[in-house]
């Protein structure tokens, strides 16, 4: 992960920029830099992950322009021989470093052409103009506001704009802004025609393809690691990455010390696939201990991101703490393509789909923001490949009734498209789902829930949760939530959509807790 920010207008720097930039340098430990390009500000804190050196360094600067980007390029060699062809030159190894020629070559339309996972910020020297570009999915974190003068600001988080800005928003997926307008360059969860591939066609496609998104992750320059709960998503992209790898991967598993669920199942697979294996035990204490902490790090209120975070948090920060390992691969992204617990109460093919394009369209609110800021604020980067393009269009094209859970069994065409291959043992592949925050052990939202329950009295939290109009509490958890948001990002509860929850207006759905162990079909999925 890197740190970007940009402010994008002439006069004097606001004195509390640099303040607002130094708040993420823990997304870019290795070295900082600011640059005046006479029409406003760009500023990058590095981690250095793809050309290691200090030629890798941004602001990259060419003839006149300036570009800052966290991301990662896949296939960038490509496109730079390309580049060089044209007569480009390059100082460095840094996939950063095309786009530059990229944008004096294309334009705007550079941003269609990447396969990447992306948050950029753009001086074009020749129109003397900012323009800014975020990822499809958003996995790369942007954030935008406007300063007392209406100049707008770019930052990686919310916490660089806080002070700086009256109101702090996202930046939208798959847009770039130019000329003070937000521009759409690509619809992920749009479906342009649906693909109505067999059963063993459609698999045969999503191996190939998650393979492929795999592959491409495991290319950088630092050491490379994986955490791994023993669920499906994680498990596969583990042994997908040992079949791939020469020397025996490392993963890593995080549980509570009194009845963790995952971790029993995250040593099968780790001793199925050979992998150099960590297991981390957290307790009641150190979940107590961090509540406020994480809820600074994340800029959300959320109920479901805030417990799914524990974890990996402190999974992150002894990874951080113990080893070498500076990027991580992540299982997130499949539940929003193949299903959840809660929709296998789908009522109906069109009814799945959309509730699929809607999860895609916020993801960069929810599950991609706490991978994020649990993994960057530990200084390592995270490398998602579920969120492939190529996979995630193929994915979201497919006839959705074949995606509906009538199998008996949920993600069922991911699990058959590894069915039989000597990835993973039948016992992990057919095992059922269980959500992250719970199968770390039952007991740590029992203990969240249990420490908010102490914090107000019935009375008390009526006309606490009253305050609030946008994303109104409705349980004491969720006030405890709020109230840590709003001491960190006060005023800024939109940055948020609303509370991830199961959709309410689904029989079986109509629940008052994320967590799938109130649903009707969670069977199994917690043993």
């Amino acid at each position: 992960m890197c740190s970007v920010m940009g402010y994008c207008g002439c006069g004097p720097l606001p004195e509390t920029f640099l303040k607002g930039f130094a708040q993420t340098v823990s997304r870019g430990p290795d070295m900082d830099r600011v640059v005046d390009t006479g029409s406003g500000v760009l500023a990058f804190h590095r981690l250095s992950i793809m050309g290691l050196h200090e030629a890798g360094m941004q602001p990259f600067l060419r003839d006149g322009s300036a570009v800052v980007c966290n991301g990662e390029l896949y296939g960038f060699m490509k496109m730079k021989r390309a580049l060089e062809e044209k007569g480009y030159t390059f100082q460095s190894d840094s996939d950063c470093e095309i786009l530059l020629p990229l944008y004096f070559e294309y334009g705007v339309e550079m941003f269609s052409m990447l396969d990447a996972e992306f948050a950029l910020i753009l001086f074009d020297g020749k129109t003397q103009e900012f323009i800014a570009a975020r990822d499809p999915i958003g996995i790369r974190p942007l954030y935008y506001g406007y300063d007392d003068s209406g100049v707008i600001l770019f930052a990686s988080e919310p916490k660089n704009l806080v002070g700086l800005c009256g109101e702090i928003l996202p930046f939208p997926p798959g847009h770039y802004w130019k000329g003070g307008q937000f521009i759409p360059y690509c619809d992920i969860a749009a479906v342009d025609a649906v693909i109505r591939d067999d059963l063993d066609t459609a698999c045969a496609h999503i191996r190939e393809k998650l393979i492929l998104g795999v592959k491409k992750r495991l290319v950088a320059d630092a050491k490379v690691g994986f955490l791994l709960s023993g669920g499906l998503d994680s498990s596969l992209v583990c042994a997908i990455a040992a079949k791939e790898s020469k020397t025996p991967i490392r993963t890593f598993a995080i549980g509570m010390d009194t009845d963790a669920i995952d971790l029993k199942y995250a040593r099968q697979v780790a001793d199925f696939i050979g992998s150099d294996h960590t297991e981390v035990y957290m307790t009641k204490q150190d979940v107590l201990d961090s509540l406020e902490t994480v809820i600074r790090l994340l800029g959300t209120f959320d109920i479901t991101t805030i417990r799914a975070s524990m974890g990996m948090y402190l999974l992150c920060k002894a990874i951080h703490e113990q080893t070498d390992v500076r990027v991580l691969l992540t299982g997130e992204i499949s539940d929003e393509l193949f299903g959840y617990k809660y929709t296998d109460f789908a009522p109906s093919a069109e009814a799945f789909q959309l509730e699929s394009q809607k999860r895609v369209r916020e993801l960069h609110m929810y599950d991609v923001l706490r991978a994020d800021r649990c993994i960057s604020v530990n200084s390592l980067e995270a490398r998602v490949p579920f969120g492939d393009l190529d996979f995630v269009r193929y994915v979201m094209a497919l006839d959705p009734a074949m995606k509906l859970n009538t199998y008996g069994k949920g993600k069922y065409l991911l699990r058959h498209a590894f069915e039989g291959l000597g990835y993973l043992p039948d016992s992990i592949l057919w095992r059922e789902k269980a959500a992250f925050s719970d199968a770390v052990g039952h007991s740590m939202v029992d203990d969240l829930k249990e420490f908010a329950e102490g914090c107000y009295t019935d009375a008390e939290f009526e006309a606490k949760r009253g305050q609030y109009t946008h994303a109104q509490p409705f349980t004491k958890e969720s006030l405890l939530y709020r109230e840590l948001f709003e001491k960190y990002y006060p005023g800024q509860s939109r940055m948020i959509a609303d509370f991830w929850m199961p959709n309410k207006a689904w029989d079986g759905c109509n629940v008052n807790d994320p967590s799938a162990r109130v649903l009707s079909n969670y069977g199994a999925s917690g043993t």
